[in-house]
């Protein structure tokens, strides 16, 4: 029998696909081809009766987590917490773009770690090199031009689903280097039971297949999603305390779905050979 909690988690994840299918049809007009979290399919299997779930993660539009018959009042004020980050460094974000993804020049027998400094602390990250080489190789390249620096990230998910979006230069969810790459290591072991566990950084893309660019979420706790989105590192234990202070300030919504309320911003990103 299904619960009172679980047709909320039901009613939110759908009006969440409308969501998605509008925005989806504004970018589509504007033929703007962008790197954000696609749409996202769930199957939950409860006692004898399957619930069709869908959510998403897609450019500004990534949110799941549950209604009830009653769903949260829409004039609920937004929680603000008290901003934990500090200033952003003094510079600009870099206005570039590629026709192709660039060439393979990492090593990809070698372990690389990438280190995202930003205001609110260091977030160091092993790359799943081997596993996702063509997704190691253009986040080298990508930090090697300073394409990440100074940018926001730009969406924090608190409900049903737990990530931080980055990797957008523009701030606004349609941003992209201009090439895209393949999707990769969609069956890593670390995906189980349709969850990206905790401290899992996997790749953003348009809801089709091989459409990576660099948006890119960072999952501060556990999240049900299928697996779609390319795992290419994981969070060390460092990061993982700067994710938890992040989404402890909120989002600007009150939803659960919006932009965080701490200042983050990547101030640098590098990637180094270990």
């Amino acid at each position: 029998m299904v619960s009172q909690e679980q047709r909320r988690r039901q009613l939110a994840r759908e009006k969440f696909l409308r969501q998605q299918q509008r925005r989806t049809s504004a970018r589509r007009k504007t033929r703007t081809r962008n790197s954000v979290i696609a749409s996202v399919l769930g199957v939950v299997v409860i006692g004898s009766v399957t619930l069709y779930m869908t959510g998403a993660l897609k450019g500004n539009d990534d949110k799941a987590n549950a209604s009830s018959e009653t769903t949260p009042s829409a004039s609920a004020s937004p929680s603000k917490a008290p901003d934990p980050c500090e200033k952003a460094a003094a510079g600009s974000v870099k206005k570039l773009s590629w026709k192709k993804e660039p060439a393979m020049t990492i090593d990809t027998s070698a372990k690389y770690t990438m280190t995202l400094s930003t205001t609110c602390g260091d977030i160091g990250v092993a790359l799943k090199t081997s596993a996702a080489p063509h997704t190691a190789n253009s986040f080298d390249f990508l930090a090697s031009k300073g394409y990440f620096d100074h940018t926001k990230c730009h969406r924090l998910t608190t409900n049903g689903i737990y990530v931080l979006q980055c990797g957008d230069p523009t701030g606004t969810g349609s941003g992209g280097p201009g090439y895209t790459i393949p999707d990769e290591n969609l069956k890593d072991t670390s995906l189980k039971g349709g969850v990206y566990p905790a401290g899992t950084v996997a790749m953003a893309n348009t809801g089709q297949k091989h459409t990576g660019g660099s948006q890119f979420f960072l999952v501060y706790q556990d999240s049900q999603l299928p697996a779609s989105y390319t795992p290419f590192g994981t969070v060390d234990a460092a990061g993982m305390k700067v994710l938890k202070k992040i989404a402890a300030a909120g989002e600007n919504t009150g939803q659960g779905d919006g932009a965080p309320n701490a200042t983050v911003v990547i101030n640098k990103a590098t990637v180094a050979k270990s």
